[in-house]
């Protein structure tokens, strides 16, 4: 099928300032170039947003310092060399209030309640059978996404502290993320596996691309090791071609929502999660909880653990986006949502031109996703400064991918 007939890519930009692939659409490219100003595309949505807004401004007097004091109560691991590593912390916090991007998602996302940004699924389809470049009614949300995430990155990535490639970041951060690239050589792409992010059935199309498995819809227990590719076990030249010529993939969840959806699933359902987190979490945060055989673990506990844990510690399942895939030490060419997961798989799979036989794999009967109501629930029956003093820790996933900040006030809460 011609490039021009697929969906269109949400295209990203590393701080290099350009677009990182060559099909990005007509509306990337529109955006991704300064002057950092709404395209006339947009609508009366977009012009609605103020100017002040739209640009990027200096952090608020004291936020950088608090940031900066912030980012030195907590541990800070160190490179080879001896130097101080800069991790994701209150410091980026800072860095990332002066870009476009977290006031745009605060416009839309904290002070005003808002429909999701992901467009309905035709409306992808729709853009792409259009051709030329012309636009889809109703595409303005598509396009608000694609600016947040370009400008965010772009300019998060383009910080002269923050790496460049997979080679400038300390050793444990990048076995982290050439272990959850998982390559296949026939396709020629990487895809950086997130788990609670349809992870597992990315695994699957891969082994049926490998040939290792006859179809998506086998029934199997997903073994999440063998016959599968990953590029930490290359030589380094192996690895830099790779990363260098192959098309680059991630998808992404809104953080608080992938936190949930692990919390539900390790602590509810797998024994083997809860005796080795679940009884030291109670062990920890409950009084007189040493009987407890790990499959009570309350969400505030989970929160509470996760904020006293290193990040570069955490298990993988809810361990930042940002940590596990380094989307400024490697240039993604992809950014798929789970929000839309269908659509942007389509468009991975017709990018790296898969037999047409090969297609996402369908909902099991049995998975009980997170729903809206459940997550309002959950966050809503939390302690409100356990989740304030989590958000640092995976502000990154929140401002890089352009999801909003949780709502947690009392007014949204009663209703």
């Amino acid at each position: 099928m011609a490039a021009a007939s697929l969906p269109p890519p949400v295209a990203v930009t590393a701080g290099r300032g350009r677009p990182a692939s060559p099909t990005a659409p007509v509306a990337c490219r529109q955006h991704c170039s300064p002057p950092p100003r709404p395209s006339p595309a947009c609508g009366a949505e977009a012009r609605s947003l103020s100017s002040e807004a739209m640009l990027p401004r200096p952090p608020f007097p004291g936020e950088v310092r608090r940031a900066v004091a912030a980012g030195r109560s907590r541990s800070r691991p160190r490179g080879a060399g001896g130097g101080t590593v800069l991790l994701p912390s209150m410091l980026m916090f800072g860095v990332i209030l002066a870009s476009s991007g977290l006031l745009l998602m605060i416009e839309k996302g904290i002070l005003a309640e808002v429909k999701p940004l992901h467009p309905a699924a035709g409306e992808l389809a729709r853009r792409g059978r259009g051709g030329g470049g012309e636009e889809a009614p109703g595409d303005l949300d598509y396009e608000v996404l694609q600016d947040i995430r370009n400008r965010t990155i772009r300019a998060v990535c383009g910080q002269r502290a923050m790496p460049r490639s997979v080679w400038e970041l300390p050793a444990g951060q990048r076995r982290t993320v050439l272990r959850h690239l998982l390559v296949s050589d026939k396709y020629r792409f990487l895809y950086c596996y997130v788990p609670k992010v349809a992870c597992s059935n990315w695994k699957r199309i891969l082994k049926v691309l490998d040939g290792a498995l006859e179809s998506v819809d086998v029934k199997l227990k997903m073994d999440h090791k063998s016959d599968l590719v990953f590029l930490g076990d290359m030589k380094p030249d192996e690895i830099s071609y790779r990363l260098k010529n192959y098309f680059k993939f991630i998808f992404v969840r809104n953080p608080m929502e992938r936190l949930l959806s692990a919390y539900r699933n390790k602590f509810g359902e797998i024994k083997e999660y809860q005796q080795k987190y679940g009884v030291e979490i109670i062990r920890r945060y409950r009084k007189n909880g040493g009987s407890s055989a790990g499959d009570d673990v309350t969400f505030s506990e989970f929160l509470r653990y996760l904020l006293d844990e290193e990040v570069e510690r955490m298990n993988e399942h809810w361990m930042p986006i940002y940590n596990l895939c380094q989307p400024c030490a490697v240039r993604y060419d992809f950014i798929g949502s789970y929000e839309r997961l269908n659509t942007d798989a389509s468009y991975v799979l017709q990018r790296v031109q898969s037999p047409s036989f090969v297609r996402f794999p369908e909902r099991q009967s049995w998975y009980k996703p997170v729903t809206a109501e459940t997550l309002h629930y959950y966050l809503c029956n939390t302690q409100r400064r356990l989740i304030k003093e989590l958000l640092p820790k995976y502000i990154l996933d929140f401002s890089l991918f352009a999801y909003p900040l949780p709502n947690i006030t009392s007014e949204f809460c009663r209703q």
